[in-house]
């Protein structure tokens, strides 16, 4: 082999091994191969797993026939013919076509493309008017199909990673929501049983005040345990869309006041600095906006103890924007795009949580055709972004 074919060889490897799963890929790899092997037009055939029918993933007219659409301009017919038979064929125009008309003296070679030893497509090269291809064009034609055939295979296993990647994932967070949910209902079970036998006891005679105490106690817990069930019914439904949202016109900066009182009757030390416009009504389920921000100001309660919750709400063209921001300890980068994935949670927060709130909060938010988002500085805070269009279209 002389230099200058080692280096043409050595291209093309090159170019296969730095290639991505994009067109511009197996565009740079053909623009590389034209310049020893010359063609008209080129096309690449898969084969559909499902339907195992062949589709053409790329196409391209180089030479004479950049505006030609006859069927032989592509060869889909003659591609359906080698991945039938298997192997690289050969096809040269009629004899009785004039040889003025170069569009019809179409000389045809196609290679078989391979995925785990099994024929998958076809890549077929087309000259108009000639030459033929002699033995030298079949041995570099080969060579590409085997290049594109690893290309594709790479892409493939390339998915494959990526999709297996993302069920481990799952998989891990499910195992870690099943450890989770476990605790999270043992905790205010456990609560519930102790203080109730206290109270059963007939050895023991309780005084009308420690009486009210375990009963208040048994009271707050019930409700955890109730909270907890209807969160994990909630997402199921979500995930499912299955979940009735009844939409009717209501006022952001109303269900923010509201909810906002509500938490400062349960919390008395809640410091929250309100900077709320008045705005226009927009379509939403009151019951599930509210529990978005119940869910938000709780997870700041939760996770930032003491820091001072603020709230900005203004209105951008036909969009409000909410800003939910607290003082405490923030959230991982690397884990800002995972929060509000289902069963996912920091792990190095200290607080619990079965990673089910903000997913919760998200579908709602999907559901409102808006947007929900966060951003945070370690050791400084975290801030909630929420989107709301004022007139969605559903």
């Amino acid at each position: 082999m002389d230099e200058q074919a080692f280096s043409y060889i050595h291209e093309l490897i090159k170019t296969a091994l730095e290639a991505g799963d994009s067109r511009a890929s197996i565009e740079s790899f053909l623009a590389n191969l034209r310049q020893q092997f010359v063609f008209d037009n080129v096309a690449v055939y898969l084969q559909d797993e499902r339907s195992s029918t062949l589709e053409i993933v790329y196409a391209r007219a180089i030479g004479r026939a950049k505006t030609a659409e006859a069927d032989a301009a592509w060869g889909e017919t003659f591609a359906g013919q080698v991945v039938a038979m298997g192997k690289m064929l050969l096809q040269d125009p009629e004899s009785d076509i004039a040889k003025d008309d170069r569009l019809r003296q179409a000389y045809l070679l196609g290679i078989p493309l391979r995925a785990d030893g099994l024929i998958g497509g076809a890549l077929v090269f087309v000259r108009f008017g000639g030459p033929p291809y002699d033995q030298s064009h079949r041995v570099v034609g080969s060579l590409a199909g085997e290049i594109l055939s690893i290309m594709f295979e790479r892409q493939a296993w390339k998915r494959m990673h990526e999709e297996l990647h993302e069920l481990k994932l799952q998989m891990q967070l499910q195992e870690d929501f099943v450890s989770t949910i476990s605790h999270e209902l043992r905790t205010p079970l456990g609560f519930i049983k102790g203080y109730s036998t206290s109270l059963l006891r007939k050895d023991t005679s309780w005084d009308q005040e420690t009486q009210q105490e375990f009963l208040t106690i048994i009271d707050e817990e019930a409700d955890r345990l109730a909270l907890l069930i209807d969160n994990v019914l909630e997402s199921a439904r979500l995930q499912s869309r299955t979940l009735p949202l009844r939409f009717q016109p209501l006022r952001l900066d109303a269900v923010i006041r509201d909810v906002v009182t509500r938490l400062r009757s349960r919390y008395k030390d809640l410091d929250v600095e309100l900077d709320l416009i008045s705005t226009p009504p927009l379509q939403g389920d009151g019951l599930r906006v509210a529990q978005i921000f119940d869910n938000l100001f709780t997870n700041a309660i939760k996770y930032a103890p003491g820091s001072p919750i603020h709230v900005n709400l203004k209105q951008r063209e036909q969009y409000l924007l909410v800003a939910i921001t607290d003082q405490g300890p923030g959230i991982p980068q690397e884990s800002l795009s995972l929060i509000f994935e289902r069963f996912y949670r920091v792990r190095t927060e200290k607080a619990t949580g079965t990673g089910l709130g903000l997913y919760i909060c998200k579908q709602i938010i999907d559901a409102h055709r808006g947007k929900i988002w966060a951003e945070s500085i370690l050791g400084q805070g975290t801030t909630f972004f929420i989107e709301l269009p004022i007139n969605p279209a559903y």
